[in-house]
């Protein structure tokens, strides 16, 4: 993360803040990995003998942590500790007096049988903040339910919007169970900090799983609020209108380019497609009118872009300020060159 004024790099806004990690797998390392990437010293507590299991989760060398540790956990510290123990509990407790916040992402009710829930840690800084992650909160009929990335999608309504309206309710690609909630998490956080500096008394920060993709699913639970049902599995036809990626030359599975056709954009494409004749056609010369005449629409989009690549059809696009960009694998990802 950089952070700058006028160019100038500046002292890391979360410097001096020391954070206790009991978290593992993902929710809970996204949130800490955040508040390391501000400056915060984050010292990750993993049990003696196994420590996260994503240590070699998906590893390709038994000897080395796997590439799913490392991603979410580069930028910190790590101690063992055996918080089963007297010895251990004492010790972390001896932290906790030095620290500024607490987070962990355990089974429902963990904290509490090592005898470590807020008041216990309260009482060894009165001044510390917090943080539990959990698949349903602490509170409610769920709540001593465990849960992971696909639990939660299914949970929040997310799955049930994804994928074709013929076919079973579609995975998420991206973690915005785990990583999402820990993005909630860290704001969270940073809002108790403040909290704290103006208060000067212990906070508490609760993050649930469910609550945090229901946030993100907002946009996608407008016809819902307008009409009381559920929201029908489109796939690409998200709004009822023509698809918004379309297929490249050569044609393999990532050729696709993604495209938005609204206002002056679809004037211009419709030039660059050679179909100059349909400009100011009433049955697309606006969006209600676009929808309507959807397949049209696709199939004079699909004529175009197929005898393109899916850059030089992001190239000619972009050149005109129209949004545009092309499907990108995860290779193209990790070599793009911006």
């Amino acid at each position: 993360m950089n952070i700058s004024r006028g160019g100038t790099p500046m002292t890391s806004p979360l410097d001096g803040i020391r954070i206790l990690d009991l978290t593992q797998v993902q929710a809970g390392p996204s949130c800490t990995q955040i508040l390391a990437w501000m400056g915060a010293d984050v010292i990750k507590i993993e049990q003696p003998g196994v420590g996260d299991r994503t240590r070699r989760e998906r590893a390709i060398d038994p000897d080395i942590d796997s590439h799913y540790f490392l991603v979410f956990n580069a930028n910190k510290r790590s101690v063992t500790l055996d918080l089963k123990s007297e010895r251990g509990r004492e010790v972390f407790l001896r932290m906790v007096e030095l620290a500024d916040i607490v987070v962990e992402n355990y089974a429902p009710g963990q904290m509490d049988r090592f005898d470590l829930g807020f008041d216990v840690l309260k009482q060894a800084n009165d001044k510390i903040i917090f943080c539990t992650i959990k698949g349903y909160g602490t509170y409610g009929p769920n709540a001593h339910i465990k849960s992971f990335e696909h639990i939660a999608q299914a949970m929040s309504g997310a799955m049930s919007a994804n994928g074709e309206a013929e076919n079973e309710p579609q995975f998420v690609a991206p973690g915005v169970g785990d990583s999402g909630t820990g993005l909630h998490a860290a704001i969270g956080m940073m809002a108790a900090i403040r909290q704290r500096d103006n208060t000067g008394e212990s906070q508490r920060v609760e993050v649930s799983m469910q609550d945090g993709i229901v946030n993100l699913m907002r946009i996608r639970m407008i016809d819902t609020l307008n009409t009381n049902e559920p929201v029908d599995r489109r796939g690409n036809r998200v709004w009822g209108g023509p698809p918004f990626i379309y297929p490249c030359n050569p044609g393999g599975p990532n050729d696709y380019v993604a495209v938005v056709l609204s206002g002056d954009s679809w004037d211009t494409i419709l030039a660059l497609a050679g179909r100059a004749d349909l400009i100011g056609d009433d049955r697309f010369d606006t969006q209600e009118a676009r929808i309507k005449h959807s397949a049209e629409v696709e199939e004079i989009m699909k004529t175009w872009t197929l005898s393109k690549t899916k850059h030089e059809v992001m190239k000619e696009l972009a050149d005109l300020g129209i949004p545009v960009g092309a499907v990108q694998d995860t290779v193209e990802v990790f070599n793009d060159p911006h």
